[in-house]
């Protein structure tokens, strides 16, 4: 057995801070244009009687600027499943099944992306925290992806239930302390989102239920953190400076999902987007004050494109300039809100475009940044990021 000293030093701390070494996300084949959603999802649901709930929901998908999303649920897999087709029909069983046997693929398709995107061996990663908001199995799906990918079964991991959009903020959190409190370590985070266990036809008691379903898409996205960049062979794209985690008081019961017999019963209130933006610009002021930036302007944003709404009313409380807000519109666009997986993709999209654009680091040639993630709760993870 080592003596105190060695173990001691094999359980040295990281110098640097964490940084997200490697982007990766996947999305299921099967698309669905916005525009043509409406005719489809009556359809599909045997509703089409529901004449005037139709004509509320094109109202909706018409002004949430997106033009598609991704899901696993085709025609024929949503009509295979019956019990999904109500509103309130048992059907946790069925959901869950889909859950288990999809969650972990598309999960590990989109580690697979940001493990090449780093560079380094899959055997070289030491921690994974796998995200979902469904999924309630044991083991749950950071099991299957140690399978999947073949990870080394010491892997130490950590699996998040039910932690809604803004977990993609709480898994960089988390991989932070990690990596810094763990030398060498490099830290797999996955944040995987279907939209199967929401899924539901339209009910005239519950008017809300069809934003749920005009909003959420299924997509998966991963990253790689760790500190102390081994030069050559790692590069930063962002370092994780800073975080928190708030609750916006007075919010109670604004975002709520309940997981019940008849699967995740999501509750929005219209009152959504108020909240957000009458506490946004205190959480900003902590993150960014230390830096003495006044002009906002002067940092680039990832913000969970949770819907055309709330990204509109932050946008104008902050008095942000419209190319702020490009890489998460173009995220809600192209996928709609995937929950919890979306501020990852916002983070791999707007790396693109820094580069396409010819500048010189990830953050639109910009030092400092801002990433929010907001969900239950109201909840709002706040990330200070660095574009070296």
């Amino acid at each position: 057995m080592g003596s105190l000293s060695e173990l001691t030093s094999n359980q040295e701390r990281s110098v640097g801070r964490a940084a997200v070494l490697g982007l990766g996300t996947a999305n299921p084949p099967f698309t669905v244009e916005q525009s043509g959603y409406p005719d489809f999802y009556f359809n599909v649901t045997n509703t089409e009687h529901k004449t005037d709930l139709k004509r509320k929901f094109v109202r909706i998908c018409n002004s949430s600027m997106i033009k598609k999303r991704h899901s696993y649920l085709t025609p024929d897999g949503i009509k295979g499943n019956p019990s999904l087709l109500a509103y309130d029909h048992n059907s946790l069983d069925s959901r869950q099944e889909l859950m288990d046997a999809q969650m972990p693929e598309l999960g590990a398709q989109a580690a697979l992306e940001a493990v090449k995107d780093w560079g380094r061996p899959l055997s070289d990663i030491t921690h994974l925290i796998f995200c979902n908001s469904g999924g309630a199995s044991m083991p749950g799906a950071d099991y299957d992806v140690i399978n999947i990918l073949g990870l080394p079964l010491s892997t130490k991991r950590f699996m998040l239930h039910q932690q809604g959009c803004f977990g993609g903020g709480s898994v960089l959190r988390l991989a932070k302390d990690l990596a810094e409190n763990n030398r060498g370590a490099r830290v797999l985070v996955i944040c995987c989102e279907l939209v199967s266990i929401a899924f539901r036809g339209p009910s005239e008691d519950h008017i809300e239920n069809l934003v749920v379903q005009a909003l959420f898409g299924d997509g998966a996205s991963a990253a790689v953190v760790g500190a102390d960049t081994q030069t050559g062979v790692e590069r930063q794209i962002f370092e994780i400076v800073w975080t928190s985690q708030d609750i916006l008081p007075g919010s109670d019961g604004a975002i709520v999902g309940k997981l019940r017999e008849a699967g995740l019963m999501v509750s929005l209130h219209p009152l959504v987007p108020f909240y957000i933006t009458e506490n946004i610009e205190k959480l900003v002021q902590e993150a960014l004050r230390p830096l003495g930036v006044t002009d906002w302007n002067e940092v680039f944003w990832v913000v969970h494109p949770g819907g055309r709404a709330i990204l509109d009313d932050i946008q104008k409380k902050l008095k942000l300039r419209d190319e702020k807000f490009a890489a998460t519109r173009e995220v809600l666009r192209e996928y709609g809100n995937m929950s919890s997986a979306s501020v990852m993709f916002v983070m791999d999209v707007m790396r693109k475009r820094s580069k396409e654009k010819g500048l010189s680091n990830a953050g639109e040639g910009l030092e400092w940044g801002l990433l929010l993630g907001f969900g239950p709760g109201i909840t709002v993870e706040t990330i200070l990021l660095r574009s070296i």
